[in-house]
């Protein structure tokens, strides 16, 4: 059983797709700071300085103590984190489309090999060639 489990793990599809999702993973990461680290600052002045990841519904407000601490946290939903995960995406998904596209052009495209002739043209030739024999 271990012996074939050590051949499936060591198949070269498994260790490349393990691979790509390592690098997938990583690649993910740089987005995202990208994202937050470049690409929302620089969009922030054209937007009027809002930042998409504090944008919040508030649909029950929370409620103070008397001491001034939080007794109810409220009901909030923040769908500005997720304005910003969907552009990460997006970018992710773009890119990943240049790399394939790219991918698909750099490989060497296989030339077809020679159709068949057909049947009667084969037989044809068997023929001139016995009649040449003789």
């Amino acid at each position: 059983m271990i012996s074939e489990f050590k051949a499936f793990a060591m198949k070269g599809n498994l260790v490349d797709m393990a691979v790509g999702f390592v690098m997938g993973s990583a690649f993910a990461t740089v987005v995202k700071d990208f994202i937050d680290g470049v690409f929302m600052p620089a969009i922030q002045p054209i937007m009027g300085g809002i930042d998409l990841s504090t944008w919040k519904w508030v649909l029950e407000a929370p409620t103070l103590a008397a001491d001034g601490t939080v007794a109810d946290a409220g009901w909030v939903i923040n769908f500005g984190q997720f304005l910003t995960s969907l552009i990460s995406f997006i970018i992710v998904a773009f890119v990943m489309f240049l790399i394939i596209k790219g991918m698909n052009k750099a490989m060497v495209k296989e030339e077809a090999a020679p159709a068949a002739p057909p049947a009667n043209e084969v037989l044809l030739a068997e023929i001139r060639d016995l009649l040449a024999k003789k």
